[in-house]
């Protein structure tokens, strides 16, 4: 009996651990890339991408192929360019939109509106696929959009093409999300299996714009900024951070349960948001505030609806056509996967 009251024990603790570790990675990840943009004046969201890519993809050799954290999941070579690169083109596009974005709006608003991902995901797929969801799906969104829109409409440092990336992004998730259930169904990637595969494609993929585009700018930064060395340091420490932050987000899937983890994942947005008040001290008006906390609220409601449909018997739907199995009802959001960069 105390045996079994030690393992629990531990269990809880292992836990507790698994995510106040994912929380510090994520967390200092976005202060880090807010900071470059900010106060070391390097405004280059792609080349940012781009060190991150390059650090993640050195990074997922050196575990896979060097340290044997994980066994390698072998890819049939034509699905490299048929099934890889599409996924990791989308990739790229969802990790250049999140840093495009926080370049120009507060981490607090671009967390919030990330938040609207679930959203997206089950419109898509209603769309696109004409997919059956429960109407208590449907009902656990409204309070999401509503507490995007209030936090829309009431944000003081509002910047439309900020807010423009950010949502872009959450379709680039969802696509993203959408596109892994079609393409690599059959493969079991992990987080760092994906990275391995998808890193050095996203880096082939952004190095041309990012030279083409920024290239110049860099260049001009590097001759004039006053303290290189440091910066350096910080920039290049992000991008290490960021594929750091993988290898918490495989930690904490295997420690936790999908509910523990959905709650966890919107505390972690609201830390990031306080953290990040109280470095950048951004305004953030009371109706921002509590917009919010009513999308966040609305997160963790529509997770809790998705895992009491989840252990329920399926039923027959009225509409518009009949699913297979339960699991057709219930949106591809892979919450637990949405932070790799």
């Amino acid at each position: 009996m105390m045996e079994e009251g030690r393992l629990c024990q531990w269990s809880v603790i292992r836990s507790v651990l698994a995510v106040v570790q994912w929380w510090g990675f994520n967390v200092t990840v976005i202060i880090m890339n807010k900071w470059i943009f900010q106060k070391l004046d390097f405004t280059y969201p792609l080349t940012v991408s781009c060190i991150h890519f390059i650090c993640s993809s050195m990074g997922a050799y050196v575990a896979i192929k060097v340290m044997k954290v994980k066994p390698l999941i072998q890819v049939n070579p034509e699905d490299l360019w048929r099934r890889i690169f599409p996924m990791s083109l989308v990739f790229c596009i969802n990790i250049v939109l999140g840093n495009v974005s926080l370049r120009y709006i507060p981490v607090s608003f671009m967390q919030t509106i990330k938040s609207f991902t679930p959203a997206t995901t089950v419109v898509l797929q209603w769309l696109v696929w004409r997919k059956y969801f429960d109407w208590r799906i449907w009902g656990s969104l409204i309070p999401i959009v509503g507490g995007i829109l209030l936090t829309s409409v009431t944000e003081l440092s509002f910047n439309m093409f900020g807010f423009s990336a950010a949502l872009l992004g959450c379709l680039a998730t969802s696509t993203k999300t959408i596109l892994a259930e079609s393409l690599l169904h059959w493969y079991k990637f992990d987080s760092i299996n994906t990275v391995y595969y998808m890193a050095p494609f996203a880096t082939m993929i952004l190095a041309g714009p990012a030279l083409l585009l920024e290239g110049s700018g860099v260049a001009a930064w590097l001759q004039t900024h006053p303290s290189i060395a440091s910066s350096l340091v910080i920039i290049f420490s992000s991008g290490m951070l960021a594929f750091c932050l993988n290898f918490s987000i495989f930690y904490v899937i295997h420690s936790t349960t999908a509910v523990t983890f959905n709650v966890a994942g919107n505390l972690k947005v609201a830390v990031a948001v306080l953290i990040s008040w109280l470095i950048f001290r951004n305004p953030i008006s009371s109706l921002n505030a509590v917009g919010c906390a009513v999308t966040l609220g609305g997160c963790t409601f529509y997770g809790y609806v998705r895992h009491m449909l989840s252990q329920q018997p399926p039923e027959t739907p009225r509409t518009p056509r009949t699913p297979r199995n339960r699991t057709e009802t219930l949106p591809l959001v892979n919450d637990k996967l949405d932070d790799k960069v």
